[in-house]
């Protein structure tokens, strides 16, 4: 990451934020901010699952669920891991790769793992 796509810090405007971790770091007021929060600013794309807690590309999620894969006589089982989640824009905002194929899922029926 470039220091030119750093954001600036939220509590005192500043362009002096470094990445530690997770978090950003401002070294002018000490503040610290999650990554994630930063990139949903940038894309506006905000994806919460089904208790609440924020989804970002690449997270692994576990399905709450049966699902029912419309199509085929194939049903995804509750308790399912999924890796590598990609959000998307549109009804199904999880883009993923299970057993049974490529899917765009909804988020509702998903909880971070």
């Amino acid at each position: 990451m470039s220091t030119d796509s750093l954001p600036k810090c939220p509590a005192c405007h500043e362009d002096m934020t470094y990445p530690d971790g997770e978090n950003f770091v401002c070294a002018q007021c000490g503040h610290e901010w999650p990554m994630a929060v930063a990139v949903e600013e940038e894309t506006g794309l905000v994806v919460k699952d089904a208790n609440g807690n924020l989804l970002a590309d690449g997270d692994t999620v576990t399905l709450i669920k049966d699902l029912k894969v419309k199509g085929s006589s194939t049903t995804l089982k509750v308790g399912t891991k999924i890796k590598g989640i990609r959000l998307v824009s549109g009804d199904h905002e999880v883009d993923c790769k299970t057993e049974a194929g490529n899917m765009l899922l909804k988020a509702c029926f998903l909880k971070k793992a």
